[in-house]
């Protein structure tokens, strides 16, 4: 089942603006925003703006992973790293996403180096 959003759900509330999130990348069908609890600097969550449960419910599946590519071309280029990690989740959080997130390094990940971390993709992107 598709809904446009669902009230108790943590993503939807992302795309709505209810709950504050470091956006790097949004259209009119997708929202990318870096993870609360990263992996590493950079690590990026791409979910559908429709709630989907699973990315394989998503009916524009083919623009979805051009987004993803777009994104981790960014993290590429952003982090100066080819090693881009992804994985398709969906276990924690009832709404299709992606995670993208370069190689784990020291890099540190206070809250300064979030917000820098998020700035850094976006110029990535332009």
């Amino acid at each position: 089942m598709t809904e446009t959003t669902t009230s108790n759900c943590i993503f939807c509330k992302i795309i709505t603006k209810e709950i504050p999130a470091q956006i790097v990348y949004e259209d009119t069908d997708f929202i990318a925003f870096l993870d609360i609890r990263p992996i590493s600097a950079g690590h990026t969550l791409i979910i559908p703006k429709h709630h989907h449960r699973w990315v394989w419910d998503v009916p524009n599946i083919d623009t979805y992973f051009i987004v993803v590519q777009k994104i981790a071309k960014a993290l590429q280029k952003a982090f100066a790293t080819e090693s881009i990690h992804s994985k398709v989740v969906g276990e924690e959080i009832e709404h299709a996403h992606v995670w993208l997130y370069p190689s784990p390094d020291s890099s540190t990940l206070d809250a300064k180096a979030f917000e820098k971390n998020a700035e850094l993709i976006k110029k990535a992107l332009s």
